[in-house]
């Protein structure tokens, strides 16, 4: 018979909450903005007065550790599921603050009605209407006793009867006295198990967020320092997307700005640059991979309660040792000085916008390999170099698109295998970058109609890093149009292949996709290549009036097309009934420029 894992249990509102203030369930201060609106706090409480469940509070009974003498140490419960709903609770019955979009502390006041029964979110019609008790908290946080409260009431209101007020304020202290449902996870459970569990509960099948029980698990940690540490995490997350609230989020947590940490963050204030905006959750992903050569999320939370992977046990030196290293991994990570040497390097490979990054980790395990590599001291040129390769390696292949967890986890490890991480790459790049990938292998992944193509994406870098000419320009690169947001077009015109059959499967292949100058796109408008570049080729490079872009000279032309935009030489004779063709010249011309590319990163 399988041991059961956890206990069901109810507890009074009144305690849960005092188990929240006694500690005795860790709950990290929010860092980020409370999610729900003031109506839906007013929704929870309108339910407990009516008897209606609010659902199940989870927690986890963190693992006990062993002590240097022997002895263990009670780990503490930590809240894994209903953090929103106990921060409701705290906000409408304790009178305690919530941080709002701008991370200003603010009051959530829950007004109530006791003549009607009902409650509402105080506002400036209520604060005008003496039938309304303003403000439930001080009443249910024990601040003012009923009798106060039935006084003053009566007072504003002398024709209510005084019975009917006190009965319906009676009702209203009973709300800290409804009961809420607890469930327990032993302490026994590794974190695999609790997020099976976690989803066999959940009505709605929502996984656990492992990235968060890690926050929650390191924030309830004051003894190696977890709680300022999640601070920091939060912070840095949310001014590498809005530096602007530097200043909001300094003055709101003066805890923070006192600590060491605000120095290593400060630097945010004045960065713009979106190339890389991580969040929390990539933060610890970097961290972990740099610092424990791992991967796997479930393997931080283990650490961090102490646990030896040889033995199973639980014990105090290990979690120690955990956020030692942990503390320097997020350290490494807000390191200006680093951050800003990565975000050079994949800028340095022509990744100049955000729009030709669709993977997160990607970014992400380069910034890994980035610190591993200056960690082992390898010189900074190997560095750039390595890094350029490995992101555009993965780019192209998927690496991380599919298990990126435990692809982290055996790349991690490699780093630290190889003395020379070069001998690594040469060993990936002779199984999956060969003559045969860039032949046949990559052609087959432009023969696609989505414009995100990891491998046209990377086909537009290299025209960044080369400095190529837009189509038909003179003087515009490519990055230009695509740092000042411009787009692609089609070198075959949409309406033109749609008024001859063709779908837009057919023509939207990405490699019928250019950058071009918006007013010589509108210029082609319907034409085929045969007649518009046949213009520029018979006419306008032979003296006579300029009409498609600025080129004039028929080298000039054939290094833009040929070189700067990979087309075929025979363009300028393309019609519809060629349109396969140059589908299939063009994607063999742009796997060849992308293995010249890469190769001389």
């Amino acid at each position: 018979m399988a041991t059961q894992n956890y206990s069901v249990n109810q507890f009074l509102v009144s305690n849960l909450l005092s188990m929240v203030q006694m500690g005795e369930i860790a709950i990290p201060e929010i860092q980020r903005p409370f999610v729900w609106e003031p109506d839906k706090v007013t929704e929870l409480i309108d339910s407990l007065y009516n008897g209606f469940p609010i659902g199940y509070i989870i927690t986890w009974q963190s693992p006990n550790v062993k002590l240097k003498d022997g002895n263990s140490s009670v780990g503490k419960k930590i809240l894994i599921d209903g953090q929103q709903r106990i921060t409701a609770l705290r906000a409408a019955i304790l009178g305690e603050t919530v941080k709002n979009k701008d991370y200003a502390d603010i009051r959530i006041q829950v007004a109530y009605n006791p003549i009607e029964h009902c409650f509402a979110t105080y506002n400036a019609a209520i604060s005008k209407d003496p039938t309304w008790i303003k403000d439930i908290a001080p009443l249910l946080s024990g601040a003012v006793t009923p009798r106060v409260v039935r006084k003053e009431y009566v007072e504003l209101n002398p024709t209510i009867d005084e019975d009917t007020i006190e009965s319906a304020i009676d009702m209203l202290k009973e709300i800290v006295n409804k009961q809420v449902g607890v469930i327990e996870l032993s302490g026994n459970l590794d974190i695999e198990r609790v997020t099976e569990i976690f989803i066999r509960i959940n009505s709605k099948g929502v996984a656990l967020n492992q990235a968060d029980f890690v926050m929650s698990t390191i924030a309830a940690n004051e003894n190696y320092g977890g709680n300022m540490l999640r601070k920091c995490i939060d912070h840095f997350s949310e001014l590498a997307v809005r530096p602007e609230f530097y200043t909001i989020l300094m003055q709101n947590d003066q805890e923070f700005f006192n600590s060491e940490y605000r120095p290593q963050i400060e630097w945010l204030k004045k960065e713009n640059d979106d190339i890389y905006d991580p969040s929390y959750v990539d933060v610890l992903r970097v961290a972990l991979a740099a610092k424990f050569s791992r991967g796997k999320m479930a393997d931080l939370v283990s650490l961090l309660s102490g646990r030896n992977f040889e033995t199973r046990n639980f014990e105090e030196h290990i979690k120690e040792d955990t956020y030692k290293k942990l503390t320097d991994g997020v350290c490494a990570f807000i390191n200006e000085t680093n951050f800003k040497r990565f975000i050079m390097i994949i800028r340095s490979a022509g990744f100049c916008h955000t729009k030709l990054i669709r993977s997160q980790n990607t970014l992400n395990f380069a910034y890994i390999l980035f610190l591993k590599l200056r960690e082992k001291a390898c010189k900074p040129e190997l560095i750039e170099k390595y890094v350029r390769r490995w992101f555009v390696y993965s780019i192209l292949r998927g690496r991380y698109s599919m298990s990126p967890e435990s692809n982290f986890d055996y790349d991690a490890k490699q780093i630290d295998k190889y003395d020379d991480f070069g001998e690594y790459l040469a060993e990936v790049e002779s199984a999956e970058l060969s003559d045969a990938y860039w032949d046949f292998g990559v052609v087959q992944q432009l023969n696609t109609s989505v414009a995100s193509s990891p491998a046209f994406n990377v086909f537009l870098a290299s025209q960044c890093f080369q400095n190529r000419k837009g189509f038909l320009s003179t003087a515009i690169t490519v990055q230009n149009m695509i740092e000042q947001k411009g787009d692609v077009h089609h070198i075959f015109p949409r309406e033109y292949l749609k008024a001859n059959g063709l779908t837009r499967s057919d023509y939207n292949q990405v490699a019928n996709y250019i950058y071009t100058q918006t007013e010589i796109n509108i210029q082609i408008g319907k034409k085929a290549p045969s007649d518009y570049l046949g213009y520029v080729q018979n006419v306008q490079c032979q003296g006579g009036a300029t009409k498609y872009g600025g080129i004039t000279n028929i080298n000039e032309l054939q290094a833009n097309l040929c070189n700067d935009c990979c087309l075929p030489e025979d363009l300028a004779t393309m019609d519809v009934s060629r349109y396969q063709e140059f589908l299939a010249k063009r994607r063999v011309l742009i796997a060849q420029r992308l293995k010249e590319y890469y190769f001389s990163l």
